[in-house]
């Protein structure tokens, strides 16, 4: 294993963090622990050190599965991240609140990263309202927390305004070769690493959607005179980032543990050739030959008067056809839209069509969106 060190911090982390997002579930949905509690300890004993959950994982059950997995002296061993959920603080005394059932959940007195989680430009005011700043601060000072940091899922305009809002130690954000432009992006990226956070990764594989291999990306892939995964080829971009201290993947069964351990002895910085960045070149231009709907979410159709989210719409639908995956396309839809942001509240008004530079005809292209996701 590779280790890297955040900037801020005394810690060497593991270049590869375990996300505990996707763990194997049973037949009724939970987290099979068994399996689970293998793949995490397997993941340790190998050099993993960075572990990532979070309050509402596997409906809240993926905290108390770690808290029970770390036992037997592997809680010592890594360094233990979660987040608080924003969407669930009305006040200060709920963020204490919440980190106290967490460090109880987790069966820790203290926690390594802690994040507020998934981070927009109304939940981030809403917590400097509540004074989150002096929250972390506090947690901090008496040692229930180690470092600061948040995850994020906005524009690139809102990211630097979280970085510049607190002393943060690390940010996290979704980003891949296919990614450079969407919510923070590579600019928010730079922007972050320039002010001295450590930088966490998240999506590195997109859900899993570049994991997957056809015949014609595998032929793409091999056009490099490499015998990389697709998988190896997404986190090995990643890697080769010297700014990255850690790339979290959601990790299923143990052979996906294995073969990411596997890939991670080879994870680099500024490790790539200048062949192999031409290759993710073909590759992207491969993909994003399937986009159906040509939006570069400007954000000019925004607000839209009933709220719809026509860029998250079209991003999902893009998604469907890019990836060829319409569930996990769906997925992405359903969270982040909401129920008020879907493509069915359109009320076919037109103004949409009146601001886009892109002259897109939206309103046709929400009904296509009602039709693949069913709202």
């Amino acid at each position: 294993m590779l280790y890297r060190r955040m900037n801020r911090t005394d810690r060497k982390l593991s270049i590869l963090g375990f996300g505990c997002m996707r763990l194997p579930q049973t037949p009724d949905f939970t987290i099979d622990e068994p399996k689970a509690t293998a793949m995490v300890r397997y993941a340790i004993d190998w050099g993993v050190n960075y572990l990532d959950t979070a309050y509402v994982y596997h409906n809240g059950g993926s905290e108390p599965f770690l808290g029970r997995a770390l036992s037997d002296g592997y809680r010592e061993r890594v360094n233990l991240a979660t987040k608080l959920p924003v969407w669930e603080v009305r006040s200060r005394q709920d963020m204490d609140r919440i980190l106290g059932e967490q460090l109880t959940r987790l069966n820790t007195d203290h926690l390594d990263f802690y994040l507020l989680h998934g981070l927009f430009h109304s939940s981030w005011h809403d917590m400097m309202y509540l004074h989150v700043n002096e929250f972390l601060d506090d947690a901090i000072s008496d040692s229930r927390i180690r470092y600061a940091g948040f995850s994020f899922h906005d524009s690139q305009p809102v990211f630097k305004e979280i970085v510049d809002g607190y002393n943060w130690t690390f940010a996290q954000i979704q980003y891949n070769y296919m990614d450079e432009e969407f919510q923070a992006g590579t600019g928010g990226l730079d922007y972050a690493a320039e002010k001295g956070l450590g930088i966490v990764i998240m999506e590195p594989l997109r859900g899993g959607m570049l994991a997957r291999e056809t015949a014609e990306t595998k032929k793409l892939w091999a056009s490099g005179g490499q015998t990389r995964t697709a998988a190896e080829w997404g986190l090995c971009w990643l890697w080769n980032r010297p700014e990255i201290s850690v790339v979290l993947s959601g990790m299923s069964t143990m052979q996906q543990v294995k073969d990411n351990l596997g890939y991670a002895n080879a994870g680099k910085p500024s490790s790539l050739t200048i062949n192999d960045l031409a290759v993710y070149e073909t590759i992207k231009n491969f993909y994003t030959g399937r986009i159906k709907i040509p939006c570069t979410r400007c954000g000019y159709c925004q607000p839209c008067m009933v709220g719809v989210k026509i860029p998250e719409c079209f991003s999902a639908y893009n998604d469907a056809s890019v990836y060829q995956d319409s569930a996990a396309a769906k997925f992405t839809y359903d969270a982040f839209t909401g129920e008020g942001g879907v493509a069915s509240q359109c009320q076919d008004c037109g103004v949409c069509e009146s601001l886009c530079p892109q002259k897109i005809p939206i309103r046709k292209h929400l009904k296509e969106v009602i039709s693949l996701f069913g709202h």
